[in-house]
């Protein structure tokens, strides 16, 4: 027996939001990423992370990293739409080979002097993150990881000063020899 609409948009509900990291490669040409962004806007789905660059200058290939949340269904429906379209290559949900590698890169900009100064260069040093500049009133640090490490980080740095944080967004690629 078939369950009506209703009962059935009221268990999607009650199905836990997954983050998933979705490598997509698509054809380097203009609009392709505002058509991209265009599946999400239009069906309402949130973008947590998008990144996008060249990677193949030859054959005029881009990369774009979209780290999105919802349902099971919802990131399957996602899928399906980003492989239906023209200009896309290959859509690869990371999260799912289990075998990936993804990474971040911010800059945060701290103020502060006496105590919270050095702490501040004791806990970058603790997440190996680089000095890339440094005044007498403040430092930038450099710190690339996972985004749960670059989280933790920016965290402890609020009480100690946090002025500004500049993030790119995940990028990720699969282990092992293969390509996507």
């Amino acid at each position: 027996m078939n369950q009506p609409a209703s009962a059935y948009f009221l268990e999607e509900q009650k199905t836990p939001n997954e983050t998933h990291t979705l490598s997509v490669l698509v054809a380097n040409e203009p609009g392709v990423l505002a058509r991209v962004i265009g599946l999400f806007s239009g069906r309402g789905y949130n973008i947590d992370s998008l990144t996008v660059s060249e990677t193949e200058h030859q054959k005029h290939v881009s990369r774009i990293t979209i780290v999105t949340t919802g349902t099971p269904m919802v990131i399957q429906q996602i899928k399906h739409q980003l492989d239906r379209m023209i200009p896309v290559y290959t859509v690869v949900d990371m999260t799912l080979t289990g075998r990936s590698i993804e990474r971040e890169l911010a800059m945060v900009k701290v103020r502060g002097s006496g105590e919270p100064r050095v702490e501040a260069l004791r806990l970058a040093e603790a997440f190996r993150a680089r000095v890339i500049d440094a005044s007498t009133e403040s430092f930038v640090f450099e710190i690339t990881g996972n985004t749960t490490k670059i989280d933790q980080f920016i965290d402890l740095m609020k009480p100690l000063g946090l002025v500004e944080v500049s993030r790119t967004g995940v990028v990720a690629i699969v282990r092992g020899p293969e390509g996507m």
